[in-house]
Order: structure tokens, then sequence, then C-alpha cells
């Protein structure tokens, strides 16, 4: 008998972008596949013909992101709650924070017995995080938790914090290295380095810096700009990649700041693989992070990466050995970064190799097996 798996996430492009390596596993469970989201303001751009490819019914929701927005939340749970008694839904696998909060809610009030899943790709409150966010999400987590059959995390500093959640009788803890990502996509080509820094207008003798990542106050892309004004004899360029409604401000803030020349702002990528080719540094300094998988994938190309320390980047990243580590939001740690790597191309080199050898953990075979386990426990 085939199990019916609903998926819910908060935007859209969430599952083409992350849960690929989901969808594969629940199809050689013979699952049926439905997926619930708001698909009028996603976040990260897709093929609306992927659904269809992969035989994935799409339920539009009025989901928003945002806690606050009670009514859309409220007309978004009422359709789910109907949609999983009319389709007798088996399982339903939630993610993001408002999402797991629906997802869970919608599970209880079902009336029938249906298995809840909910991943966890970073908990909004952590250490160092605003009261606000402990006030807001960490009662709201806890409290769910008692709706929650499989509770699915990504590191190590949320695997702790869950293991005091009380979740639902016979509930479960996971902790998993991410979602997995194609370890061959993002090997290190070296023939490609010369056609790559031609497409991203990198001039011979420039030093190049890329970023990829969603435009979001979280991304702190403003400590990376303000960095910079300290390398003026530096020949760096520094490549955005991502969307999202951070930008405009990133944009005037760079203007502001002197360095339009020098920075430049490629928007959403489906070519990242092929861009990283040409870059020399990848920079990440991301304030909270669940894993942090753009870091991942940089250091699957053989690039050193340049992060903050959050309980994310801590999974993977060893100062001085596969890149260098700075407090998040210290600018001048950035830019002592940043002139370190430039003036030592070997140590460059050095780092490169250990990073490409530390993200392979994190790949999609290895992440494969730990995500198939949730799935067979969760739905026996």
């Amino acid at each position: 008998m085939k199990h019916r798996i609903l998926i819910l996430t908060t935007v859209g492009g969430f599952l083409p972008k992350f849960l690929e390596g989901h969808i594969q596993i629940l199809k050689s469970l013979d699952a049926e596949i439905y997926y619930a989201s708001n698909f009028s303001e996603p976040a990260y751009e897709y093929d609306a013909a992927y659904f269809g490819e992969h035989d994935i019914r799409t339920i539009p929701l009025p989901i928003e992101k945002s806690p606050y927005q009670f009514r859309k939340n409220a007309r978004a749970l009422k359709r789910l709650v109907r949609f999983i008694r009319e389709h007798q839904i088996d399982a339903v696998h939630c993610h993001n924070p408002v999402g797991g909060i629906l997802g869970r809610l919608a599970g209880l009030l079902a009336g029938k017995r249906v298995k809840v899943i909910y991943t966890a790709h970073g908990f909004h409150f952590y250490k160092g995080a605003p009261v606000k966010n402990w006030v807001v999400y960490y009662g709201a987590e806890r409290l769910m938790a008692y709706c929650t059959d499989s509770l699915v995390t990504i590191n190590r500093e949320d695997y702790e914090k869950a293991r005091g959640f009380r979740l639902k009788k016979g509930g479960r803890l996971f902790r998993i290295p991410g979602v997995g990502f194609d370890l061959e996509k993002y090997a290190c080509r070296p023939r490609d380095r010369a056609d790559a820094r031609k497409a991203l207008g990198v001039e011979e003798g420039e030093f190049c810096l890329v970023t990829g990542a969603l435009l979001h106050p979280d991304k702190s892309y403003e400590t990376i700009l303000y960095a910079l004004t300290h390398l003026s004899d530096i020949p760096f360029r520094y490549m955005i990649c991502g969307e999202g409604p951070y930008r405009q401000q990133l944009e005037e803030l760079t203007d502001r700041l002197g360095l339009r020349d020098r920075v430049t702002f490629l928007g959403f990528r489906r070519d990242m693989d092929f861009l990283l080719q040409g870059a020399d540094v990848f920079v990440f300094p991301s304030v909270r992070e669940g894993l942090g998988m753009a870091a991942l994938e940089a250091m699957a190309c053989g690039i050193p990466v340049i992060a903050a320390d959050n309980r994310g980047t801590r999974e993977y990243m060893e100062h001085g050995r596969n890149g260098i580590v700075c407090p998040a939001g210290d600018e001048r740690a950035f830019a002592r970064a940043i002139r370190e790597l430039w003036e030592n191309p070997d140590r460059r080199a050095a780092m490169g190799e250990n990073a490409l050898r530390d993200a392979r953990p994190f790949g999609a075979e290895q992440a494969a097996a730990s995500i198939r386990e949730v799935y067979e426990k969760s739905l026996a």
C-alpha cells in the first residue's frame, strides 16, 4: 500500500532547491507525493515543470514566513486540515518554522492518525540570538514537539537543544548531515577556471571573492562590504550571487562605500557549480545558519572558505585547515582573513585541498542514508 506524503514548506522554491534527495528516496519507497507551499512569492527560483516531471501534486497555500501573519496562516491551516482529511494523507513532513507549526497543528487537527515529521533547518533560537527569538520560537518549538513523531536536526547545537523537548509518545529525534548535494556536480574543474572568470568579468591578476546565498539580513553581507573598505590596495572583485528582500539596501550600501566598480550583484544563478570554478575564496559571513549548503558546495570545488563562526559552520569549518573562521559581524577580522589568503596563495591552495576532502561527508549519498532511515522509521 502506497504511503501518501504531504511535504510542507513556507516558500515554493524550497523543495526543488533543497529537498530533491528526499523526493528520490520517497519515490524508491513507492510513495505518493504532495507539496503544499506559497508559490506566489518563492524565495528561490525554480522551474514549475519540475513538479509535473516528478509526479508531485502541488497545493498552493497562503502561508507566510512571519509567525505574525495570523490571518493568512490561519487560512493556510484550515486548508491543510481539509486536504489531509480529503486525501487521506498518511504523513506530513514539514519544514521551516511556520511550516513546522502549521504542519504539526494540521496533523493534530485532522482527526486521524497522521505521522508528523519536522525538519529543523536551524532553530531560530541559538546562542547569541535576539531575546525575541527565544521568546517567540523557543516556546513554540517546545510546545509543538508534543505533536511531533519525528524531529530531524542538522547540526549538533540544535540536536542538543531538541533532546530537552518532549516528543509525542514513541517519537524519535534524528540528526542528519544536512540535505546533501551532488559532489560530482561541484567537483573542482581546473579546465573551467578561465571560462568562469571570464563569465564573471574578472580580469587577470584580480582576486575573486564569491558569495552565494539568499539576500537577507541574517546573511550579513554588509560585514564583507565594510571589510572591503579596508582593502583598497588589493585588486579584488566581489561577486554576490542570490536574490532576496535585502538586495536594494545592499546595493545602496555598496554605492555609499564607493565599491560599485568592484562589487557585482549577479542575482539568482543556476550555474553556481560553474561560477565557483573562477573563485579564489568563498566568503560566508552569515550570523545564523542551520548548516550552510552554499559554503559546502564551494568547499567541494576545492575553494577555501572565510566564514563567520556559527552553529552551522562549526559542523565543517576548521580554522586554518579548510579556511578561516571569523567572529560574526567583525569586519576587521574578515578584512584580515581576506588579506591573509590574498598574500599566501600556497596556503590558499592547501586549504582548498582540505576543504574538498572535508565536504565529502555532506554529499548526497551520505545524507541519503540518514534521510532514508528517517522515512523508514517514521512510516513504519
